[in-house]
């Protein structure tokens, strides 16, 4: 009776570990219901942040745009700015010419008012002489001769006459060039007051063209500086926004490593030894489970992109098993994936193994089925220790469901 006793007491002993192998799925299906939720939500707020930064490079190469506008921009109002420096020497060379022109009419003006005062004292001189030759009535040579009184008399006479004469003769001269200087001295006034008014109209107008051209690149360059600054804000709401979301992300990523890794430790507590690879599991499909533990990240969509396998929990150094017999056509890090495993099997089906923490196989090597060619970890891109398992025909991922 002790004996049967002891024997059951075996048995029950030696199926535990296989019967809380089989249960462990089950407990593990909270867990990885909330971690697939996880999941979800980290993929929506990934698709966020990615729109995120679609928007923020549309609106940085906006800014490049109007950053280059006003660049442009502002070369045309440097080389403006030239031209006004330029225009401004030769408004000053203008303006100082008519300065000069200004003094020569003012001179001008002067030295006709003094011809005009001269001619006025030369008529007033020519009148009466005339009135007083009327008055005389000026004796010909005949009557000075006859009525002087000698030889000296005479002489004195005849230097008289002489000397009348040519007072008047000067008299007419002077009147003659007064009238002559006047008229070409208003000539030379009309052209140098064109003159003046054609250099003010020279000035004015450029001066106009040079404030015109200035303002309506202010305001275009004020347009766009306007435009800028509008996408310049808009950016660093959406950066704000983008950082607001991968906040988030960290966050979901922080629970999802927590409840991964409690997985994991389940796994371990429910008698697992991450250091032998415990019984061989075989699939509905014909391949066996590379290693035993839950799936906590299905095949599918995941992160806006497909995920190509299926990740099984499983602790660090859990030994990694062939799915079937095959040779190994890939070993070696490969991306996201680290250290990369491929066994092929023939008729088009292999299977990988990826994030493993080393290899116990090497490339071209013939393995068996359910023989060691690594062990668990978390080389690549990874969020915990964890096996990534798929299953591709002719090099395409297909559902590693259908197999296991």
């Amino acid at each position: 009776m002790a004996r049967r006793m002891r024997l059951r007491l075996l048995i029950v002993v030696a199926t535990l570990p296989l019967v809380l192998f089989a249960a462990m799925p089950m407990l593990a299906d909270g867990q990885s219901g909330r971690l697939d939720s996880l999941r979800s939500k980290i993929d929506e707020k990934r698709s966020q942040i990615a729109g995120k930064k679609r928007r923020e490079r549309v609106l940085a190469s906006d800014i490049a745009v109007w950053s280059r506008r006003i660049g442009d921009l502002q070369a045309d109002i440097s080389t403006l700015q030239a031209r006004q420096a330029r225009l401004q020497t030769d408004l000053d060379a203008k303006r100082a010419r008519l300065s000069r022109v200004q003094s020569r009419l003012r001179a001008e003006r002067a030295r006709l008012a003094r011809l005009r005062a001269r001619l006025a004292r030369s008529r007033v001189v020519l009148a009466r002489r005339l009135v007083d030759l009327y008055k005389a009535d000026k004796p010909d040579v005949i009557t000075v001769v006859l009525e002087a009184d000698g030889f000296a008399d005479l002489l004195e006479r005849s230097e008289f006459a002489k000397r009348v004469s040519e007072q008047d003769a000067r008299i007419i001269r002077a009147v003659k060039a007064a009238k002559a200087d006047a008229t070409a001295t208003a000539a030379r006034l009309v052209k140098l007051e064109r003159e003046a008014r054609r250099v003010a109209a020279v000035i004015e107008a450029r001066r106009n063209q040079v404030a015109a051209t200035k303002g309506a690149l202010v305001d275009r360059r004020d347009q766009y500086a306007a435009a800028r600054s509008r996408k310049s804000t808009l950016l660093a709401s959406t950066r704000e926004d983008r950082h607001e979301l991968e906040g988030d992300l960290s966050g979901l990523e922080r629970e999802e490593a927590r409840i991964s890794a409690a997985l994991q430790r389940a796994a371990s507590a429910n008698g697992y030894n991450p250091n032998v690879a415990g019984p061989v599991r075989t699939g509905a499909g014909g391949l066996i489970w590379p290693v035993n533990g839950p799936i906590v990240s299905p095949f599918g969509p995941r992160w806006g992109r497909l995920h190509a396998g299926v990740d099984i929990a499983a602790p660090t150094g859990t030994p990694i098993r062939a799915a079937a017999a095959g040779s190994v056509a890939l070993l070696g890090v490969v991306g996201g994936y680290g250290n990369y495993v491929c066994v092929a099997h023939g008729g088009g089906l292999s299977t990988c193994y990826a994030h493993l923490s080393s290899y116990a196989t090497s490339q071209g090597a013939r393995v068996s089925r359910g023989q060691v060619i690594g062990s668990v970890g978390c080389t690549g891109h990874c969020y915990g220790p964890h096996l990534h398992f798929e299953t591709r025909i002719n090099g395409s991922p297909v559902n590693p469901a259908g197999y296991l």
